[in-house]
């Protein structure tokens, strides 16, 4: 069930489910939303690993001299869980989540902000997307997007939009670079 709200906001995922089942018993939307992050964080903090090549796109990222930035529809406190865990800390010029946006992905609003703190124009930015809504996301903000699904995803046909579907980060080179920049 997941796979219908993965790439939502926490809030946009709780509502989604109680539009389809009716209401919460003992807690409110806000509490549940509260439970969730904080489950998730402790599972990041404790379980959580790195998929398969995150160092080595970055490398390859920062080889090609790019900004690289961090637009998440994750909560802030999610995102410092998973930049903490993952040793992280440093790598990205900009961290920016769309709790600060009126929507989260599938809206552009997160990617559209992010490129404009970076200074620099959405059209001119690579989107790696893990979620058929940050796909959606990133090409309504008019970017470039790479996506590499979650096994339980990889059918979604909207990741078919995508300018590029790999299995794993690992697989990020030069010519995966050509196939984007042409």
């Amino acid at each position: 069930m997941f796979v219908e709200t993965m790439g939502l906001r926490i809030d946009e995922a709780v509502n989604y489910w109680e539009r389809r089942k009716g209401g919460w018993e003992n807690c409110t939307a806000r509490e549940l939303e509260d439970r969730i992050t904080s489950g998730v964080i402790e599972r990041i903090l404790h379980r959580g690993v790195a998929k398969e090549g995150v160092r080595h796109a970055l490398d390859f990222c920062r080889s090609r001299d790019v900004k690289i930035a961090l637009a998440s529809s994750s909560a802030y406190r999610v995102i410092r869980a998973v930049v903490e865990r993952l040793q992280l800390d440093g790598e990205f010029e900009c961290v920016y989540s769309a709790e600060e946006e009126e929507y989260g992905k599938p809206h552009p609003g997160v990617y559209l902000t992010t490129a404009r703190q970076l200074g620099i124009s959405p059209v001119e930015c690579l989107a790696i997307e893990d979620s058929a809504n940050g796909v959606l996301a990133a090409k309504a903000a008019r970017m470039k997007c790479l996506a590499i699904p979650d096994a339980a995803t990889q059918r979604d046909s909207r990741f078919a939009i995508a300018d590029v579907v790999l299995d794993s980060l690992a697989e990020i080179g030069a010519g995966v670079w050509h196939r984007l920049d042409g």
